[in-house]
C-alpha cells in the first residue's frame, strides 16, 4: 500500500506500527517526547515510556496489524494524519478503529509530541467483545 507523503519520523511511526516493531516505533520520537494516546488520557513522557506502551499494545493482540495512514497534511513542523487501525484479539476477534494523529516535530525531525484522536470507548468495546 502506498502511504501519503509524510516527514520521515511520521512515516516511521506508521511503518513500525504495521511491522509490530516497538523499537522502531519508539525511535520515531525524541527522547523527551509526549504521546497522548488518546487525547484526554495522561500522556506518555519519554522514549522509554513510549516504547513500553507500544510493546504492550503489540503483544496484547494476535496480531496487531497496525495503523494505516489514509491522508496526511503537513504545515511546517506539524503533521495531521487520518488513519485506520486493525488488530486481532487474543481470542481471535477483529478490532477496527480510526482516528487522527497530530504530530509536532522537533528541530531534528523527530516527533516531540503526538496527540491521537479516536474514540477509546468504541475501541475498548471491540476488544472486550461488546
Amino acid at each position: 500500500m502506498m502511504f501519503p507523503a509524510m516527514p520521515p519520523a511520521v512515516l516511521q511511526f506508521f511503518h513500525a506500527s504495521q511491522k509490530g516493531d516497538a523499537d522502531s516505533w519508539a525511535a520515531a520520537f525524541a527522547e523527551d517526547a509526549h504521546f497522548h494516546d488518546p487525547v484526554g488520557t495522561p500522556p506518555l513522557t519519554g522514549r522509554p515510556a513510549i516504547h513500553d506502551f507500544t510493546a504492550s499494545v503489540i503483544t496484547s493482540f494476535r496480531p496487531f496489524l497496525g495503523l494505516t495512514p489514509v491522508e496526511a497534511h503537513t504545515a511546517g513542523n506539524s503533521v495531521a494524519v487520518a488513519w485506520r487501525g486493525a488488530a486481532i484479539t487474543q481470542d481471535l476477534r477483529p478490532v477496527n478503529w480510526s482516528g487522527i494523529n497530530v504530530f509536532e516535530l522537533d528541530g531534528a525531525g523527530l516527533i516531540r509530541e503526538a496527540k491521537a484522536y479516536f474514540d477509546r470507548a468504541v475501541f475498548q468495546a471491540q476488544v472486550n467483545g461488546h
